[in-house]
């Protein structure tokens, strides 16, 4: 287990500095006002939830052949989600914006998402209060990674019945300035083949066959640093000018069903597995945060203070799923390897130990 720590470490680090990458685009987003920022934030952060989700999908199983009473196999796996080229982008115009923002060239609407360029920023947008005068504008925030990691650690331990219960956890890590993270989750698998033809299945069937499901959380903390614009002053009296403790807070649940086929060669073991996943977020900007809503008669900018102005409560994945891949188990040694499709193609790959 000390050997896998530093690993653990490093895969938990990658994926949430992954998601504090954000920070910069949903800060800017937040000048929108929250009903239209809403909007903007899912239509930007789409990949980052929908890479989550089958990352944490992912690495459950490698295997049809369920551990026998007792046994265990401990793991550490990454995955990595690929954000496709349609995903890559999305036109702020189609999204249903109000009329308070608008592309300050109507001519150039699209922005990248999340998993889209880096190299590029997207289009002008300007802000308009209710009385149509123009009172702010910000440049749509460049895209962050095609790629969306996401780690895991495991145990399995075998029960009675040609079953075994799996076990995820990572306790609460604080990394700083990047935010926290926190998860836990439960699969069982059971070998459905000893069901139908007894012990002698090894004898009679050339392969193992399973049912499994899975139910994971995982909660995180990204700090959110949003000051009142240049020079602007309160709407009013009424209006917090308290704007400690900004951060986005979001939970990602998780659940998965597949069915598992695989046969054991000496200490290869290739598998398939099909079946159904499915990922709701809940995301959302905690704290009090400032957004320029008009100006005095004398043209100076002033802002309204909006508490949890986000919320986003979602189905990001909800689908098909195949999983095709193999472990290699030489001794108590483990290596884990599998490539996913689903809404997203996806790699996973681990080590781990047990008998």
């Amino acid at each position: 287990m000390k050997k896998l720590y530093p690993l653990l470490t490093a895969a938990i680090l990658i994926f949430i500095t992954s998601a504090a990458k954000a920070q910069d685009g949903f800060s800017a987003l937040i000048k929108s006002g929250p009903a239209d920022a809403t909007k903007l934030v899912n239509a930007y952060g789409e990949p980052l939830f929908k890479g989550i989700g089958l990352g944490l999908n992912s690495g459950w199983y490698s295997s049809a052949r369920a551990k026998k009473l007792l046994h265990f196999d401990l793991r550490i796996t990454a995955s990595a989600a690929f954000v496709p080229t349609s995903d890559q982008t999305f036109d702020v115009t189609k999204i249903g914006l109000s009329n308070n923002v608008r592309p300050d060239n109507a001519s150039q609407t699209m922005a990248p998402t999340f998993g889209g360029s880096k190299s590029a920023n997207g289009p002008l947008l300007d802000i308009y209060d209710d009385n149509g005068r123009k009172v702010g504008s910000y440049t749509m925030p460049s895209g962050k990674s095609s790629v969306i990691p996401a780690p895991q650690l495991q145990l399995t331990v075998g029960l009675v019945g040609n079953t075994d219960l799996t076990i995820r956890a990572i306790p609460n890590i604080n990394l700083g300035s990047s935010g926290n993270i926190s998860s836990i989750g439960f699969g069982i698998r059971h070998d459905i083949m000893q069901d139908f033809v007894g012990k002698t299945a090894d004898k009679l069937i050339p392969f193992d066959l399973a049912i499994a499901l899975a139910y994971s959380h995982l909660s995180m903390n990204i700090p959110l640093t949003v000051n009142p614009d240049n020079g602007a002053i309160p709407k009013d009296g009424q209006q917090s000018t308290d704007f400690s403790n900004q951060h986005v807070g979001a939970t990602f649940n998780n659940f998965m069903i597949q069915a598992i086929i695989s046969k054991k060669l000496l200490f290869f073991t290739p598998f398939l597995a099909v079946g159904y996943n499915n990922t709701h977020t809940q995301f959302g900007t905690i704290g009090n945060f400032p957004v320029t809503t008009g100006q005095t008669l004398a043209g100076t900018s002033t802002y309204t203070t909006y508490n949890n102005p986000i919320n986003i409560n979602e189905t990001s994945i909800d689908g098909f799923r195949a999983d095709l891949g193999f472990q290699l188990t030489p001794g108590f040694f483990r290596i884990y390897v599998s490539g996913s499709l689903a809404q997203y193609k996806s790699v996973n790959a681990g080590i781990g130990f047990g008998f």
